[in-house]
């Protein structure tokens, strides 16, 4: 029986670590190539190193950075909208049961079962009518689109299984309103704000289709930048830029992952 635990916990160690280096090897193809001079194939490695990658991504003269500026400017004005509206759509859909309700769920999930291009065209036509393309404000609001049926209905999740009990207990107590959500609701629900915030910037920091169509060509992003950059062939612009990409999204994570450990560990240790 041991040797067979161990056996199986062997394979799964083996299978967890070839699952791991899958996902890793392109960061660290990424990261090879932003620092290599003309690495080709059969080479293992590169033969010479630079950093003329970095130091033209970072010039003056290159985009990098004021596309690096547009995407957090965007998907951080993108999650936090996001939560407003999805925090309390998501507490109704969650917590009560009222006419239509199966319909708005049905509803809510067509941006993700449409085709991201039919969608895009769409929002396109109208945007372009309405005079909200070709700046940072409108595709912020088309970027929404896609973000807010996942925030909600990780919100409704999250409410279907909670209790209403300490809200009312602190009611009772002369809470006022704000108290009640600032004090009891917020904290209760601290976890699943962290995961619908952590879905929203990733999918509006990795819009490109939607971007591209909504801004015009006038709203530079990383993902259109990134795109036009593959165009072009330099395997060092590219990488340079992939990574620069990655990045934020990786340190959102270890983030996230960091405040969940530490809210699990805090609520047992109340326990």
């Amino acid at each position: 029986m041991a040797a067979r635990q161990r056996s199986t916990r062997g394979l799964s160690t083996l299978i967890l670590g070839l699952a791991a280096l899958f996902l890793v090897a392109p960061l660290i193809a990424f990261l090879l190539n932003a620092f290599a001079r003309g690495w080709f194939y059969p080479q293992l490695l590169p033969q010479q190193w630079t950093l003329d990658g970095w130091t033209r991504a970072f010039s003056p003269q290159s985009d990098v950075l004021s596309a690096l500026g547009t995407s957090l400017l965007i998907a951080g004005v993108v999650t936090p909208t996001a939560l407003i509206i999805g925090l309390p759509a998501g507490r109704a859909l969650g917590l009560y049961r009222f006419p239509g309700k199966r319909l708005v769920e049905f509803l809510l999930l067509l941006p993700a079962l449409v085709p991201p291009l039919a969608v895009s065209l769409g929002l396109a036509v109208n945007f372009l009518r309405w005079g909200w393309a070709g700046n940072w404000l409108g595709v912020s609001v088309a970027h929404l689109v896609p973000v807010l049926p996942y925030t909600i209905l990780i919100f409704a999740g999250l409410f279907r299984g909670y209790s209403l009990e300490h809200e009312q207990q602190a009611r009772a107590l002369g809470a006022k309103p704000w108290a009640v959500v600032w004090h009891v609701t917020l904290p209760l629900i601290r976890q699943g704000i962290i995961v619908a915030g952590l879905f929203a910037f990733l999918i509006s920091w990795s819009q490109y289709l939607l971007t591209l169509l909504i801004g015009s060509g006038r709203v530079i992003t990383l993902p259109i930048l990134l795109f036009s950059s593959a165009a072009g062939g330099n395997n060092t612009a590219i990488a340079v830029q992939a990574l620069l990409f990655t990045a934020p999204a990786l340190l959102l994570l270890i983030v996230t992952n960091r405040l969940l450990t530490s809210g699990a560990a805090a609520g047992l240790g109340r326990l």
